[in-house]
């Protein structure tokens, strides 16, 4: 293996290791050096490198390079490197080896050859996401983690499954593009669907993301939904279940964030309702759509970090996350409150922000398959957005009422980390053929036309008047959101409790039943057998001889019959 083949998700992955025995001195320089070490090997690994190594008498391509791999596996380390700088005041130095490991395995899904090594590299990211959860120390956090490993536990079991048909039914592991047409590939669907955070088991990331630390929830926000993305791009294209199963993730998050009062929950069922346009694109297939989807999750990890970025300052420094609690922050955090906007309109799709410029070609792919009634949910859908973390998060955190609060803007790097990917937005915005150059296949798209500004403008100028109009309505109270892990974390307690009690009342009633039945065969055995039985009575031979002689007699004359 030459040094030009290595894994670059090794690089994180072996280098997590090594922060909790550095010193204090050097582990900053580690965790920002990790990533960009990781970054160079991504962009200098030879396109179609591969490294084989051969395990239960399968060859596995722990590397295979391409284009979609290498735009996923370069985001995923840039992610890596703007968590780490903003995580540098993170105490808990098990955070951050449990994000590396996390990271670093998501650059493995992003280079994996076969669907051995994805399962690997995807179990990976379940144990490091649980560990980065776990690492917050509350009780809220040690109870979301138990339930979040294990509804990915209950993801892996069915991809694993499914891997296991697969290579029954074909007899090799080559992760390629397929059909969910069978038990094995629907199993492995089914699996990363799970992780993409699709329908009926959404809730598990609004139950998790928001219980972990200030700095956890920026990297929990990137990796394991969009390398799900990633998988269904790689495996999955022109899947048009995946258009519907898209299309209720959208709606979906819009619906719950917009009822949320908590402002990381506000952010989190977004992740939601943004994987879902991925997934949607998915769905057309086309290359238009394809483009658009990989474009769209390379832009969605900056800006959804920029904005969990701006919670994550306004929890560090308050302590405080419900947006009954918070407003007019501006006056006294002017810069977390403008990095706050710019991800704003980046996942609104504004005009010259990153989310204008990759979104706007999964719109653009419905058109040109002449999806009507997909072109006109996915505008009203982009509205949506617009209502719930376009306005509704910056208004209530920085704006509206004055909550009396007066704390300063984050350290230096929490500030470096959103001026950053503020920059980012911004740039890609302004100059997307960077982007598009890197997209997996060639872009002949023009997102700066004079219909395409006007329609978008349009838009979110309507979704802003409605929600001042609906201001009374939008006002958040002390109150808790349902969702469907009110099943899982309440129902199915109860359900259980309840069932136990039957249970256990049958099985007392039948334990008496029969103990009453074995006495009463016990007392006639005894009554017949006992001491002072009929048939333990001592008999006279003359007796015994005249009862012998009459069976005699009825066997003879049942013989002769």
């Amino acid at each position: 293996m030459t040094i030009s083949s290595f894994p670059p998700g090794l690089i994180l992955v072996f280098g997590a290791f090594l922060l909790p025995i550095v010193g204090t001195y050097l582990r900053p320089l580690l965790v920002l050096a990790l990533p960009l070490l990781t970054l160079w090997q991504v962009w200098h690994i030879p396109e179609g490198g591969s490294v084989p190594v051969t395990l239960m008498n399968y060859d596995l391509v722990i590397v295979q390079v391409d284009t979609l791999g290498r735009l996923f596996a370069i985001i995923f380390s840039l992610m890596a490197f703007a968590g780490g700088l903003f995580a540098l005041n993170q105490k808990r130095i098990l955070e951050l080896s449990a994000a590396f490991v996390y990271s670093g395995s998501a650059v493995g899904v992003a280079f994996a050859g076969d669907l051995i090594t994805l399962f690997i590299f995807w179990e990976i990211m379940a144990l490091g996401s649980t560990l980065v959860l776990l690492s917050a120390g509350t009780l809220q956090a040690t109870r979301a983690a138990g339930r979040y490993f294990l509804v990915h536990m209950f993801g892996g079991a069915l991809m694993l499954t499914g891997i296991f048909f697969f290579i029954h039914d074909t007899g090799g592991i080559a992760f390629t593009a397929m059909k969910p047409d069978s038990v094995a590939t629907a199993l492995i669907l089914a699996g990363v669907l799970v992780n993409a955070a699709a329908p009926p088991i959404s809730s598990w990331l609004a139950d998790a993301y928001p219980e972990a630390s200030f700095s956890g929830t920026v990297f929990l926000s990137a990796f394991t939904t969009k390398a799900a993305v990633y998988v269904l791009i790689r495996g999955f294209p022109g899947t048009e279940l995946l258009v519907y199963v898209g299309v209720f993730m959208i709606f979906y998050g819009i619906i719950m964030a917009l009822l949320e009062n908590d402002m990381r929950r506000i952010l989190a069922y977004s992740i939601v309702n943004q994987v879902g346009f991925m997934v949607t694109g998915v769905g057309i297939g086309t290359e238009m759509a394809l483009n658009g989807a990989a474009a769209h999750a390379f832009a969605h990890i900056i800006y959804k970090a920029l904005l969990l970025m701006s919670a994550g300052s306004v929890l560090y420094m308050t302590g405080k996350r419900k947006c009954t609690d918070l407003g007019g922050l501006f006056q006294s955090m002017p810069l977390t409150a403008f990095c706050g906007i710019i991800g704003a309109l980046a996942i609104s799709s504004f005009p010259w922000t990153s989310g204008f410029v990759s979104k706007s070609m999964i719109s653009q792919a419905a058109a040109d398959q002449h999806l009507a009634l997909l072109w006109y949910i996915l505008m009203a859908a982009s509205a949506g957005v617009f209502l719930h973390a376009g306005i509704k998060f910056p208004w209530f955190v920085f704006f509206q009422k004055d909550s009396g609060l007066r704390p300063r803007d984050p350290p230096w790097n929490m500030r470096l980390a959103m001026i950053l990917f503020s920059a980012f937005c911004i740039g890609l915005g302004l100059w997307p053929q960077y982007l598009y150059a890197l997209l997996p296949y060639a872009v002949s798209y023009e997102p700066y036309t004079n219909s395409h500004l006007l329609n978008s403008l349009q838009l979110l100028l309507c979704a802003g008047l409605a929600f001042f109009l609906m201001l009374p309505l939008m006002k958040r109270t002390l109150t808790i959101s349902l969702d469907t892990d009110w099943f899982y974390r309440k129902a199915a307690p109860k359900i259980f409790n309840v069932l136990r009690n039957l249970i256990g009342r049958a099985d007392t009633e039948l334990r008496r039943g029969t103990m009453s039945r074995l006495n009463i065969m016990l007392d006639y055995l005894l009554l017949h057998h006992g001491e002072q039985g009929s048939l333990a009575r001592t008999r006279s031979t003359s007796s015994m001889v005249i009862v012998v002689t009459v069976l005699l007699g009825g066997y003879l004359l049942f013989s002769y019959l």
